[in-house]
């Protein structure tokens, strides 16, 4: 879960050179509303060895830069994106079931990226990087535009009350920023449990001109997305889960 881009426009004029330096001094700058909250969770001593263990190689140094992936892989294939893994159990899955395709998981939270090294090293995987920073950030400078198959966010912070809509991670430009990453035919590809969150996506991601519906309205589930045991309990108590598959024009 992670911080919409900051609105064009924030940055301070440069104060004229025949003016009053302290009349004119820019305001401190605007905080961007972020849709997580990092919060100290509790590491597993597993977690913790994975972290100390396998982090060196599969978790990447934020960069202010393209990153070249096919140097990070060592080979040229297709990429996607997940944005938010949580544990990381969809995403290990998702890498396993497609080893000819490269996933870069994105997450702010220490326990998640201890989880899914764990699972990195258990189930072998070679084509699963992770980097532990902001993904609004990684998405604007680490990814050249037109460079990913796909982005999946799967079940982001719904954020219920209202007042907390305006930190809910698909908006407008997000999603802009995402569709000018995408190759042409690339999908993004949405799910969530919250129904009035999916109402939301489906206005979003349908008024972004750069992507098409899959279907109409919401998609059924791609079969390369795994129920979680979370998503499992909530289907068995009549809960719904919406998906939303956008593809690149």
């Amino acid at each position: 879960m992670h911080q919409p881009p900051t609105p064009p426009g924030d940055a301070c004029p440069s104060a004229a050179a025949d003016t009053d330096t302290d009349a004119n001094a820019c305001p401190p700058p605007r905080r961007a509303i972020r849709s997580y909250v990092l919060r100290a969770g509790r590491m597993g001593t597993g977690q913790q060895r994975a972290l100390d263990e396998l982090g060196p190689r599969f978790v990447l140094p934020y960069a202010d830069h393209a990153v070249d992936f096919s140097g990070v892989f060592g080979r040229s294939a297709p990429m996607v994106v997940e944005i938010g893994f949580g544990m990381g159990q969809a995403t290990a899955e998702i890498a396993q079931a497609r080893p000819d395709t490269d996933f870069l998981g994105v997450e702010v939270h220490t326990p998640g990226v201890g989880a899914l090294l764990k699972r990195i090293g258990e189930m072998g995987l070679g084509n699963l990087r992770i980097v532990q920073h902001d993904a609004v950030q990684v998405l604007e400078h680490m990814l050249a535009p037109a460079s990913l198959a796909g982005v999946h966010v799967f079940f982001p912070d719904p954020w219920h009350k209202k007042k907390h809509h305006k930190r809910r991670l698909i908006q407008p430009p997000l999603v802009a920023l995402i569709a000018s990453r995408l190759t042409p035919g690339g999908v993004l590809h949405c799910a969530t449990d919250w129904q009035p969150y999916a109402e939301q996506m489906l206005e979003v991601l349908s008024a972004e001109p750069l992507l098409a519906n899959t279907a109409e309205g919401y998609a059924p589930r791609p079969d390369y997305r795994p129920l979680t045991k979370f998503e499992q309990r909530g289907l068995r108590l009549g809960h719904g889960v919406w998906d939303l598959v956008f593809r690149r024009r």
